[in-house]
């Protein structure tokens, strides 16, 4: 290991440590690595890397969808999932745990955060489900499991901070997430289905059968969100609007939803703009403090020492590959998945596409191995959000999500053996 990557290592360690907020941290390692190894006026360098870093236009679109899903969690979008997607999956091996997972899949779409996905399903799926004396572990296992779908289901705040960092089309990354994501939403729907075949105990005996009035009203329940999906999503791939743009409809369509249920209230967009200003504020400082760092570790010349150092060891690109998951899969019992993103891109991104690797594929691969920091102890965010809707400990938050977070890992072996997963859709899309 090179000494400037040694010194800043270091640094990141103390600091973190410190409970230093991670933006200052980066930006600080970022300061004195190059005030001891380079001989260069760091204030001027780091002055105007925050100013282009800061009004840089790709991020314009962060705190539009974080807007809108601030609007989103403050109306009864959370309700309307549970009564409208119950009729349908009554049924089903697992019934009404579904609801948790379909509902997540659902928010996702409109929201972009995984935290945000979580409490806003689970304020309602959790209390219906414990008062049908539901399986407590699936319960809680299969929310915070489909919570983490939001980090993959476009719009995805880490993919747009991934995309930025990456300098790789946002859009690309959006269509790129939906068919691994689906596909997590599906396995975690099987798993619930053959465990509550297996142990029937788990879930309640067969709901009656609804009618077509009910399921009808059900659908209506459902419609403003899936058309606010069809508006933002369709109006990208279709080529309608850019991200941003698009994110700028979100806004618009969660104002009218709002309105429409009776809820647009100032003070409700009071709480939803304080909301959207403090996550934007967290992550614009992440992200500007990251971006520092890497063009400081460049003039250090870190990423390519670290790579001729790993065409030293002669590891195949699968090899590689592995230990970077590996890698990250321990990094998340410690850091949360934004900070993972921006403290190990600068040097793991070279490493991979110089063994060939798709930029826009690993990037859902990234984000599939921090998905389950989201549920991994000690500092698993999906873990506290659900701690603080129900009062249980970590522990046994964890122990119950422990099954999702495997079918997590299996879903990665899946998008390292069949990279199509992740590549084809957009590939097809822009051919």
């Amino acid at each position: 290991m090179s000494a400037p990557l040694g010194l800043i290592s270091l640094l990141l360690a103390i600091f973190l440590a410190g409970g230093l907020w991670v933006g200052f941290a980066l930006m600080s390692a970022g300061v004195i690595s190059l005030e001891v190894f380079r001989n260069m006026r760091v204030d001027r360098f780091l002055a105007g890397d925050i100013w282009s870093s800061g009004t840089a236009l790709e991020l314009v679109t962060l705190p539009l969808f974080i807007l809108m899903g601030e609007i989103l969690y403050h109306t009864r979008l959370s309700e309307n999932l549970f009564n409208g997607l119950a009729p349908f999956v009554r049924r089903l091996p697992g019934r009404l745990l579904h609801v948790n997972v379909l509902g997540c899949t659902l928010f996702a779409a409109v929201s972009g955060s995984s935290a945000a996905t979580t409490a806003t399903v689970g304020r309602i799926t959790l209390k219906e489900l414990r008062s049908r004396n539901y399986s407590e572990r699936l319960t809680l296992g299969s929310l915070a499991g489909s919570g983490t779908i939001g980090f993959l289901i476009p719009p995805s705040i880490p993919l747009i901070v991934y995309g930025v960092l990456a300098q790789v089309s946002i859009l690309d990354l959006f269509v790129a997430g939906i068919i691994p994501g689906l596909l997590l939403a599906f396995l975690f729907m099987v798993y619930i289905g053959l465990r509550s075949l297996l142990g029937p105990s788990a879930t309640q005996e067969p709901e009656p059968s609804t009618t077509l009035g009910q399921k009808l009203h059900a659908l209506g329940l459902l419609l403003p969100t899936v058309l606010l999906i069809g508006f933002v999503v369709g109006s990208m791939y279709l080529g309608f609007a850019s991200v941003t743009e698009a994110a700028a409809i979100g806004v618009l369509g969660a104002s009218i939803l709002a309105a429409f249920e009776g809820q647009l209230t100032f003070a409700m967009a009071k709480k939803a703009l304080l909301g959207a200003v403090k996550t934007c504020s967290m992550i614009g400082l992440i992200i500007t403090g990251a971006l520092f760092l890497s063009k400081a570790m460049a003039r250090l010349a870190i990423p390519t020492d670290v790579a001729v150092y790993i065409e030293g060891l002669g590891l195949t690109p699968l090899i590689l590959i592995l230990i970077l998951m590996t890698f990250y899969l321990l990094l998340g019992c410690f850091l949360d998945g934004l900070s993972t993103i921006v403290m190990t891109l600068p040097v793991t991104l070279p490493l991979v596409v110089a063994e060939g690797f798709d930029s826009v594929w690993f990037g859902i691969f990234l984000i599939l191995t921090i998905e389950m920091a989201q549920i991994t102890p000690p500092i698993g965010f999906n873990l506290f959000v659900i701690k603080g809707l129900t009062g249980y400990g970590i522990a046994k938050v964890a122990h119950a999500a422990l099954p999702f977070c495997l079918i997590m890992i299996f879903l990665v072996f899946l998008l390292i053996v069949f990279p199509e997963i992740a590549i084809w859709l957009p590939a097809t899309m822009r051919g």
